[in-house]
């Protein structure tokens, strides 16, 4: 049938959600309060449930959501609070316009206003001004007018504050003046001060000195020095090189224009020399010196003399700070980013042979007022008492005064100004507006502001109808915030009889009305009356009861291995009046199922009259997806939460920190901590290690072996001495091996005696009378400990004792042994043993190695030589008699008879023992003479005798004349004339 009154309900939900539109638009909702009724299923445009609605009742505002958008503070109107405030501009000459920044953020919108040296800047009358929003534009800026210290006024309708103060000043540097300047003559070792007389500028500017003429710069030393404060030119003892022209060069630190001054002329006096004389100091810095802290304070101190003076520096009664620096042949002392301890008395001493003399100054550093505590924007009753509190530090101590729109506060009436603090005796309506507390000190001022508001009004509900539903059973509060300055009084009435606290029925001290228990016959409208001497309000609340949902996620606890499959399905009973909407999460956070990759999908929802039912199918799982998962069903009366337990079973986690307990020469005792056993007991873990030598992560043999799961400690052994190792952990399971530990500190383990002999020992080939002994060089991974050498023994075959030398490079591969007493291709049995600092290694077994057979002894035999064209001579030789030093090669050397040995035409070896060479490259009918050589590796024997060959001559160089061709029958005949050798060529043979 429905329910009878359902046409009513209707127009009465429409016509209370019109006015809360009413009252949304008279007063916007804060962004929070948008958020949140998006996230329960309203538009905030149309205040009614952004999804199809399919309950017999009409739709309704959750208890929590009206919570919200009765305590949330909408966005309201306020006074001036600076965004951007005016700094230091300075304006070159050729620059027409500057800008003085201000911006404020109020509502309604601020308006400006400037001043300028304390008198308010007149833009209409004044061309040079105009505003841009709240900016200041000056152009053409007259130096009398315009330059000085401006202030920007902000105002609105809740009042005015005043901005920090920012200068406005003018950067120029004007010409020297162009009247000669005199000569300056002083005798030899005497002293001179050459001023500089710097023209009118603004601000800072730079100076340096030009010798003679421009770009040649004075030098800056022990003897000369630049002021930087006065800009004169200090020669502390005069040379005749210093004779000369002196220019005087100024620079704008700003518009980086330079003048220069007219020359002074420096010579020297005819009269005689100055002798020496003790320093006097010309420069130094003032008595008192005030700097602000963070700076850079630049001391100078300089000295004439003869001989030339020496300057040295000291704080009296402490120590200059480490971060003091010289410059400027100690001239100059720099202290960067000065601070309030670096205060103190200050002293510079000259001094020479002929004496010394000092100057004494104090530096007092100084600090601009900073917030210490300032006020806040703040909201008050009428009647009420405001007390206000401002404290700044500074050096000097900053003072206080307090303004009010803009304008000085002093104590009168009910105000009471005490330094920084503000005491205003009951409230009035005209004490609210706009309040600055200003810090000052001689060096600066900053400001704090804060609107004050004194709140009088007429009660106000926002909304004044609400509909409101409940679950059966259940407490539920129903809520009276009005809006209202002073405080109102408040009653409950419902069904215009005043409510009476009962057992059942609360009123609370914040006026909210809490009902136990509630039943069906709670259901009804219930109004709150606020009044107070300014006016009243009432607002509606319709309440509604409605059975409890009831919400079981099945199965409530599950343990799944990694890579399989689940279902959990969630089943909500609900009134059959209400829809239900379900809401899953993981570990307390609303699942978002783009982001799972598809792991996890929620099954559409299977709807009945008095349940409903969604499933969640979580795919190939990972040891990631377990925790717990949460099931929220919600109606338009409750919200009802369900969980249920994943355990996921898979390999290990990663064990803890690794520790190295004990470290010996071949073990390493390690020791960690369990890591997550994922729901299937850990069965064992295994050990790795790695060094510089290792191919990555190698696993080490254990003590004991296996290493169980129930241990945290094992030793690792069979490691290499004086090795460094890196270890970690890895657990295993049934189900598989997990992810290791993070590695170990790196650990070195201790030395031992080498354990590793050399291998492939050999040798052999040498000079003569040498032993030559090779091997292969042993790993540092194996050499135990540092003083790594080799012991290399060898002795003749059939003695007894064995000859030992060291080796003490680990790099060697090699070692000769000489002795002229042995013959060629003597064996010896030799072997080749390590050491390091911890004692003698094992040695490598012992092999033959004949000793070098040395260089041929004897030269080859019959040799002969002829020639074989005129380019060409082929020689042939015997080998020399079997014995030591057998030929490799051969060398035959040849060079034209008349001719010396010594400058032998050339030289031709053979491949390999081969005993003929042909000689090319000759010159025609020569006579050459001829030595062949044997050779080894080891060296080359002596030459055989020489003999003689001579080239033959060269062919005729003409062809032969008048060939002719006869033809008779089948028969061809060929003629020519013969060719005739000359005297320097061959007979013509063919």
């Amino acid at each position: 049938m429905g329910w009878p009154w359902k046409p009513f309900l209707l127009l009465s939900v429409i016509s209370g959600l019109s006015d809360l539109a009413g009252a949304a638009a008279a007063r916007p909702m804060t962004y929070a309060a948008v958020l949140r009724m998006k996230s329960e299923g309203y538009s905030p445009l149309s205040s009614s449930r952004s999804r199809h609605h399919h309950g017999d009742g009409p739709p309704f505002f959750p208890q929590s959501l009206l919570e919200d958008l009765r305590s949330e503070e909408t966005e309201e109107d306020f006074g001036p609070v600076f965004v951007e405030e005016p700094g230091d501009v300075t304006l070159a000459l050729d620059q027409r316009k500057a800008v003085m920044r201000c911006d404020a953020r109020a509502k309604p919108p601020p308006t400006y206003s400037w001043y300028v040296n304390g008198s308010q800047v007149d833009v209409e009358s004044d061309e040079h001004y105009r505003h841009v929003d709240g900016n200041l534009v000056i152009t053409n800026a007259s130096q009398l007018s315009h330059f000085g210290r401006y202030q920007c006024r902000a105002q609105n309708s809740f009042g005015s504050v005043l901005s920090r103060e920012g200068l406005l000043q003018l950067a120029y540097l004007a010409p020297f003046s162009l009247r000669p300047r005199g000569a300056v003559s002083v005798r030899e070792g005497q002293g001179v001060v050459l001023m500089c007389s710097p023209p009118p500028h603004s601000p800072e500017i730079v100076y340096s000195w030009v010798f003679n003429e421009f770009p040649s710069f004075v030098a800056e030393d022990s003897r000369r020095f630049i002021s930087q404060e006065t800009g004169n030119l200090y020669i502390s003892k005069v040379q005749p090189s210093d004779v000369g022209s002196y220019i005087c060069l100024v620079k704008n630190t700003v518009t980086n224009t330079r003048v220069l001054s007219p020359p002074t002329p420096l010579t020297l006096k005819t009269d005689g020399v100055m002798g020496e004389y003790e320093p006097k100091i010309e420069v130094h810095f003032p008595a008192s010196v005030l700097v602000a802290r963070g700076v850079t304070v630049r001391l100078e101190c300089f000295a004439l003399g003869n001989p030339v003076p020496t300057i040295t520096w000291r704080k009296v009664n402490g120590n200059i700070p480490k971060k003091a620096r010289l410059r400027k042949s100690q001239a100059v002392l720099e202290m960067p980013n000065i601070q309030l301890d670096d205060s103190g008395t200050y002293e510079c001493r000259a001094e020479n042979p002929r004496g010394g003399t000092a100057y004494k100054g104090h530096l007092q550093v100084y600090t601009l007022p900073q917030w210490v505590r300032m006020i806040n924007d703040t909201r008050l009753d009428s009647g009420e008492e405001l007390v206000w509190e401002c404290r700044a530090t500074g050096r000097p101590r900053p003072t206080y005064r307090w303004l009010r729109n803009g304008l000085p506060l002093s104590s009168e009436g009910r105000l009471e100004v005490t330094d920084g603090e503000l005491t205003i005796h009951k409230l009035q309506p005209l004490d609210s507006g706009m309040y600055q507390c200003v810090a000052e000190n001689k060096h600066g001022a900053v400001y704090s502001s804060a609107e004050l508001r004194i709140l009088a009004s007429a009660p106000v509900f926002v909304p004044d109808l609400v509909r409101l539903m409940a679950t059966l059973g259940k407490d539920v509060s129903l809520d009276c915030r009005p809006r209202a300055s002073p405080p109102p009084r408040v009653t409950w009435r419902r069904n215009d009889r005043r409510i009476q606290p009962s057992r059942r029925v609360l009123l609370l001290r914040n006026n909210t009305l809490r009902i136990l228990n509630s039943s069906r016959a709670d259901e009804g409208s219930y109004v709150c009356r606020a009044e107070n001497q300014l006016g009243s309000a009432e607002m509606t609340t319709t309440l509604w009861v409605k059975e409890a949902t009831r919400v079981e996620l099945s199965p409530s606890r599950v343990e799944v291995t990694v890579g399989e499959s689940v279902v959990l399905s969630c089943r909500a009973t609900h009134d059959t009046s209400l829809d239900v909407t379900f809401q899953w999460f993981f570990n307390q956070r609303a699942i978002s199922f783009q982001q799972h990759g598809g792991h996890l999908e929620s099954i559409q929802t299977v709807r009945a009259r008095q349940s409903s039912t969604v499933d969640l199918m979580i795919r190939s799982i990972l040891l990631k997806h377990a925790g717990k998962y949460g099931c929220r069903a919600q109606t338009s009366a409750e919200t009802v939460l369900a969980e249920a337990e994943l355990l996921v079973r898979g390999p290990p986690g990663p064990p803890g920190v690794v520790i190295v307990e004990e470290i010996a020469d071949t073990t390493a005792t390690l020791s960690w901590t369990r890591g997550l056993d994922n729901h299937s007991p850990i069965i064992t873990y295994h050990l790795q290690a790695r060094s510089p030598f290792s191919l990555g992560w190698q696993t080490v043999h254990t003590d004991p072996e296996p290493v169980t799961g129930d241990m945290e400690s094992a030793m690792a052994v069979q490691l290499n001495p004086w090795v460094e190792y890196e270890f970690r952990v890895v657990a295993s399971n049934a189900i598989g091996t997990g992810d290791p530990s993070a590695p170990s500190r790196a650990v070195r383990t201790k030395e031992a005696v080498p354990s590793v002999a050399p291998a492939n020992v050999s040798g052999g080939n040498g000079r003569r009378h040498e032993l030559v002994i090779s091997w292969e060089p042993i790993s540092e991974e194996f050499q135990n400990g540092e003083g790594f050498g080799y012991i290399v023994a060898f002795r003749a075959n059939g003695s007894r004792g064995w000859k030992e030398k060291m080796v003490t490079s680990a790099d060697s591969t090699t070692y000769k042994y000489r002795d002229e007493t042995f013959p060629p291709l003597t064996p010896f049995q030799v072997k080749v043993g390590v050491y390091n600092n911890k004692g003698d290694g094992p040695f490598s077994r012992a092999v033959i190695i004949h000793s070098a057979e040395g260089e041929p002894r004897e030269p080859p035999t019959d040799v002969e030589a002829f020639g074989i064209s005129s380019v060409e001579i082929r020689v042939t030789w015997r080998p020399p008699g079997p014995g030591p030093g057998r030929p490799g090669a051969y060398e035959v050397g040849f060079w034209k008879d008349g001719e010396e040995e010594e400058e032998e035409e050339g030289k031709q070896r053979t491949v390999k023992n081969e005993t003929f060479v042909v000689l090319s490259g000759l010159q025609s009918d020569r006579l050459y003479r001829i030595t062949v050589k044997a050779l080894n590796s080891i060296g080359q024997g002596p030459a055989s005798a020489a003999v003689t060959a001579r080239t033959r001559k060269a062919p005729p160089d003409r062809a032969p004349a008048n060939l002719a061709w006869i033809q008779e029958g089948n028969n061809v005949s060929l003629s020519w004339d013969p060719v005739k050798a000359k005297d320097n060529e061959s007979h013509v043979i063919g």
